[in-house]
């Protein structure tokens, strides 16, 4: 009888939700391009449409807001351009479509992932020009969720604009765009259970936005190429299920708490990040010193077992996280750290699963050294 597999890596990406299967299905079976007039053309739109409203209603955005782009990654390099470069502030912890899509000041946060809000302000008092800053809502690998209300606040006063990747807040936190006072906002379908491919930037009406994709006349001239329609049918019923999850998913704190709590008392040096800073009820990123990575990775995985390293867009390998070294972590201490997240279709038994095999490894790896 083989082991059941479980799946504990919903911030890398969930598994596709039966909504936006049959979405994609039934998306597939239309034959017409959403840019042509004719009636088989109307019903791509029509569907294109439709998803760009769901969209638009998780976030309370206008679906005219609403640029759809291949994915987060995109819809991030898409806002960063917005002022062709100039006066970018990104904080340390960004992903690395923020990090690596332009040459910005660095913002530090402490140790529990919160951006200093002293040094920000700063920042934007030396600041020439319009300063345009971009700092995520909740941190992909930590799941610590940044003031962003407070952020907006600052940025609006020094007369700059703000750019957050909500990725990982939308379906975990509720997100109201006006509220959190951005200016633009970026998602992605494959974190919400939709497919892969589709992804959108939200762009509040009367802010600036460069198209870094031309040759048509698609997204209102500001992301140029055919809609991958079935693609964006998928992200739309994703998003329509949200409602649902927020429901399903009042446990996880209670989950993720006595998960930890077990952990520690398993395993008492070991550290959990963010702990004492608002997070993501369904996070948890900890590392053990006598445990690196690699070894845990491979093991849980023998196990059946996915859980996360960190970020998962670093080409597959094992290193430490720029996050938590930005956190103050030892760099030994910040490569041994694992990142379990939870989803629409986990269970409190999978965690309990992870507890059993993890205490296995680090029992063993324990034994070994004392033996040693």
């Amino acid at each position: 009888m083989t082991s059941p597999r479980i799946y504990l890596d919903y911030n890398a990406t969930s598994p596709l939700r039966e909504e936006s299967r049959a979405a994609v299905g039934a998306a597939l079976d239309l034959v017409g391009n959403p840019s042509s007039v004719h009636g088989f053309g109307r019903e791509a739109r029509r569907a294109v449409e439709a998803a760009r409203e769901a969209v638009a209603a998780l976030v309370g955005a206008a679906p005219a807001e609403v640029v759809f782009t291949s994915g987060a990654t995109e819809a991030n390099n898409l806002a960063l351009g917005a002022l062709g470069g100039r006066g970018l502030l990104t904080s340390a912890i960004e992903h690395p479509s923020v990090l690596e899509a332009a040459d910005a000041g660095r913002l530090p946060v402490d140790a529990q992932g919160r951006v200093d809000l002293t040094v920000l302000q700063s920042q934007l008092e030396r600041r020439e020009g319009q300063a345009f800053v971009s700092v995520m809502l909740a941190n992909n690998e930590t799941g610590v969720v940044q003031p962003i209300a407070e952020i907006s606040a600052l940025v609006k006063a020094a007369g700059g604009l703000l750019h957050c990747d909500a990725v990982q807040a939308v379906g975990r936190l509720p997100v109201d765009m006006a509220e959190l006072g951005v200016d633009y906002l970026s998602l992605s379908s494959h974190k919400l259970g939709g497919p892969k491919g589709a992804g959108a930037l939200i762009v509040r009406e009367g802010a600036p936005l460069v198209a870094q994709q031309r040759g048509g006349g698609q997204e209102r001239r500001l992301r140029a190429g055919t809609e991958n329609v079935p693609a964006i049918a998928g992200f739309g019923a994703a998003c329509r299920a949200i409602d649902r999850d927020f429901a399903e998913g009042a446990a996880f704190q209670s989950w993720r708490d006595r998960f930890e709590d077990q952990l520690l008392a398993i395993a008492p040096e070991t550290r959990i990040f963010g702990r004492e800073a608002p997070r993501l009820a369904n996070t948890s990123c900890f590392a053990n010193p006598f445990l690196p990575a690699e070894t845990q990775l491979i093991a849980l995985d023998l196990a059946g077992i996915a859980v996360s390293s960190g970020s998962a867009c670093s080409s597959g390998k094992v290193s430490a996280s720029h996050v938590l070294l930005a956190m103050g972590a030892e760099p030994a201490l910040a490569g041994s750290a694992l990142r379990v997240s939870l989803g629409w279709a986990s269970r409190e038994a999978d965690l309990d699963c992870f507890l059993e095999a993890w205490g296995r490894l680090y029992k063993g790896n324990m034994d070994r050294r004392r033996a040693s």
